[in-house]
């Protein structure tokens, strides 16, 4: 591990868009960011890994931000072919990021662990900071809704995330072991940061693999967190409906007291001041700034926000 590293646990847009900023404030190859496999899916034969290739393609420069997924610029000729003979083609896979797609699927079928892969593809794509998988053995996530579960994908894409969820389920966290260096990485880490992202479906599933908790409860006074909700609504996602449909109270707040455990430091955003004494009541320090990332400059702010914060020398 380098020196002063810095490790970060993402899924989502929302992760991807602070690691762009984080990655302009600080030295890249400082970074280390373990990605969420839990919503990895076959989809037409293929593995396919969105929020690796989130975070991959953003900080490639590539990413197609409008869309808030897959790659600028990209056309869907190939899928649109594939719909004439009859298949599902409700996950939108690009043309090339089909390519993407196509080389994971034949290293994997080769034998070579997720985490080789992934790093070649990030090189290849220029990516400087390091990227790894949580694990490299078969996480997946499932969505317990009154009706019964959902395959992850189904109900995010499929179904647009309307069903009520009732509970989330990581079908083989508990006997996956940790990418190779995952454990290492948090615990010499100088400073772990949880990312804005869905604390159920984007970084639930990395706490739940085996061992990833419980260290960072040892490092706990070195973990930061920011919130994805913000006045009660989360910028990208459906973490305040899902919030919601468990009977949680959607805020800032709540999302602090999921992280209780694991978090000394909790970033929240300007309108959600008045939950601070609630932040505090956790044994958390509450830091109030502007969370919201509509560009690059905000992306960089907020970075900064944390960087200073946690006392991280640039």
């Amino acid at each position: 591990m380098i020196r002063n590293s810095v490790v970060a646990l993402a899924g989502g847009v929302g992760a991807a868009r602070f690691l762009d900023g984080l990655t302009r404030v600080l030295a890249p190859d400082r970074i280390l960011i373990i990605g969420n496999t839990g919503d990895d899916a076959e989809i037409h034969g293929l593995h396919v890994s969105p929020d690796l290739d989130t975070v991959t393609y953003t900080l490639a420069g590539l990413a197609d931000t409008q869309r808030g997924w897959g790659l600028r610029g990209d056309s869907f000729r190939c899928l649109e072919a594939l719909g004439k003979f009859g298949p599902e083609i409700w996950f939108q896979l690009g043309d090339r990021d089909l390519a993407t797609n196509l080389y994971r699927t034949q290293r994997l079928s080769e034998g070579v662990r997720l985490t080789e892969i992934t790093a070649e593809i990030s090189t290849a794509l220029g990516v400087r900071s390091q990227i790894v998988p949580m694990s490299d053995d078969r996480v997946r996530t499932r969505i317990c809704t009154p009706t019964g579960e959902l395959e992850f994908q189904t109900y995010f894409v499929k179904r647009r995330a309307r069903d009520s969820v009732v509970s989330v389920r990581f079908e083989g966290a508990s006997e996956a072991t940790p990418a190779r260096g995952v454990i290492d990485a948090i615990a010499m880490a100088e400073v772990i940061i949880l990312c804005p992202s869905n604390p159920f479906i984007s970084i639930g599933p990395i706490l739940a693999v085996r061992g990833v908790r419980e260290v960072l409860q040892s490092k706990r006074d070195r973990v930061v967190a920011i919130s994805p909700i913000v006045g009660g609504r989360a910028l990208k996602g459906p973490a305040a409906r899902m919030m919601k449909s468990m009977r949680l109270r959607p805020a800032a707040a709540e999302v602090a007291r999921l992280y209780s455990d694991i978090v000394s430091v909790f970033v929240m955003d300007e309108v959600d001041r008045k939950q601070v004494a609630l932040v505090e009541k956790l044994g958390m320090r509450p830091v109030v700034t502007n969370t919201i990332m509509l560009g690059l400059r905000e992306r960089k702010y907020l970075a900064r926000v944390v960087v200073r914060e946690l006392g991280i020398d640039p």
